[in-house]
């Protein structure tokens, strides 16, 4: 624990102080109206001050389980500090190597197939494509995304219109079956820090309200620039931001499932001037968030992600630090499976070493279960004093679910790893990479929805184009 439960109490109790007292700035008149007429008070023509009763009544409203659906029928029930899904990051660039380029839409169908092979990712993460306009990229993509992969998917939306076009499209994969059962797509926005809602992210709240979809409210602290440089002082930025959009998605749709989200929070390097996402500043304060979360009893979200320019050391190093660190805190939706460069890239080989280091902190995660099987007596009573377990019938049972196993990183003799070309790890990745990319692309629409998705995305950009 990294936060006792009085710090989470200190921490909240002056989040609802800045709530009171300074007030949000919410870009959109309706939504300004609906605050007042749930008892918020009006300080200037657009910043509502919203009294603790306004909190309390909409951290009763908000479910303590998200339910999030994947295409082939998974269903997962994400309730605070328990469950783990892990998801690809959003990005501009591609990176293969040392080089970066915009990410197409090629490229994005692309990392959908090797998403949909890497075992240990649970959904996608929409990205931008350059060969589309900006405002169609949600939409767009989503109908990509959804051709490649039967991954739980979570576009970032560009527009409000672009939100209600990508639950039309979800609503095409379900052929009938309500969101609400079967969630297979979630959404979400970032508020800008500190305590501004703006009318591009309210709008995309109120368009995709009303159905049960999953909605991940961000705060995005950057911890010395839009919020105070302390870890604690951050949180206070975090927990104010993520509850005041709290406020407005129940009040839009009382019930909504929501995650509370400060695990995208950055800190400054005041020495490069640049905001760093793979410290260990990072990982403290997104693992604290996720233990805020579990003080109001919601479902988390959090972003592990890198520094670094390319895949290398560093890349591993940093994202197996804030994946096990988030992880371990009981984060439920955990970001950035393929992102490198502080979010600004995706790599398909950092894609593959990333679904491997999932692997390694969900194993950990799992933990160590202790009752009458795994404490193995009978098993030890009968191989005895200076026994061999190996070929124990308790050994042969249970060793499938209690031994992980490494599809890239090597493990055996030397001679053996040298028969395979002596292979680094990011090798062995690339390798993974060319050998799924090669294989028969896997189409999960049939053509009638391909047909019906096609359309919505022509309407929308004649639209919106």
């Amino acid at each position: 624990m990294l936060l006792e439960p009085g710090d989470c109490e200190r921490i909240h109790e002056t989040a609802l102080e800045v709530l009171r007292d300074v007030g949000v700035r919410v870009d959109d008149p309706a939504i300004v109206r609906l605050l007042l007429d749930a008892g918020a008070e009006a300080t200037g023509e657009d910043v509502v001050r919203i009294p603790r009763k306004l909190v309390e009544w909409a951290l009763e409203q908000a479910p303590k389980t998200v339910r999030i659906a994947g295409r082939r029928n998974e269903l997962w029930e994400l309730r605070a500090g328990r469950e783990c899904l892990v998801l690809t990051g959003n990005a501009l660039y591609i990176t293969q190597g040392r080089q970066r380029r915009d990410l197409s839409s090629a490229d994005l169908a692309g990392l959908a197939r090797i998403v949909d092979a890497c075992g240990h990712i649970h959904g996608m993460v929409g990205t931008s494509i350059a060969d589309y306009p900006p405002k169609c990229r949600d939409f767009a993509g989503f109908r990509i995304m959804a051709r490649h992969t039967g991954k739980h998917l979570r576009p970032c939306l560009y527009s409000p219109q672009g939100g209600r076009l990508v639950i039309e499209m979800a609503e095409v994969l379900l052929d009938g079956t309500p969101l609400r059962e079967r969630p297979i797509v979630s959404t979400g926005f970032s508020i800008l820090s500190p305590l501004h809602w703006s009318a591009l992210a309210l709008g995309a709240f109120r368009e995709t309200s009303g159905r049960g979809v999953p909605v991940m409210i961000n705060s995005e602290p950057l911890g010395g620039a839009t919020a105070p440089v302390t870890l604690a002082g951050c949180l206070v930025i975090g927990d104010a931001d993520t509850l005041s959009g709290l406020v407005i998605n129940q009040l839009l749709e009382p019930g909504r499932p929501c995650f509370y989200n400060i695990g995208f929070a950055h800190v400054m390097d005041m020495s490069a001037a640049i905001a760093l996402t793979g410290s260990p500043e990072n990982a403290l304060l997104q693992a604290a968030g996720a233990e805020m979360a579990r003080y109001h009893g919601l479902p988390s979200a959090a972003w592990m992600s890198t520094d670094s320019m390319m895949m290398d050391a560093q890349a591993a190093m940093e994202k197996m630090m804030t994946g096990l660190a988030h992880a371990a805190a009981g984060v439920n939706f955990l970001w950035g499976a393929g992102n490198l460069e502080c979010t600004l890239a995706m790599s398909p080989t950092a894609l593959v070493v990333d679904d491997e280091i999932a692997g390694y902190f969900l194993r950990f995660r799992r933990g160590v279960p202790v009752d009458e099987e795994t404490l193995a007596l009978g098993a030890i009573r009968e191989v005895g004093l200076s026994g061999d377990f190996l070929f124990s019938p308790h050994t042969l049972e249970h060793y499938r679910g209690v031994l992980s196993r490494a599809r890239l990183a090597f493990r055996g003799h030397r001679s053996k790893w040298e028969a395979k070309g002596a292979r680094t790890l990011e090798e062995s990745a690339e390798a993974r990479v060319a050998e799924i990319l090669a294989a028969e692309p896997k189409i999960y629409l049939d053509s009638a929805q391909e047909a019906e998705l096609e359309r919505i995305e022509k309407a929308g950009m004649a639209a919106l184009g």
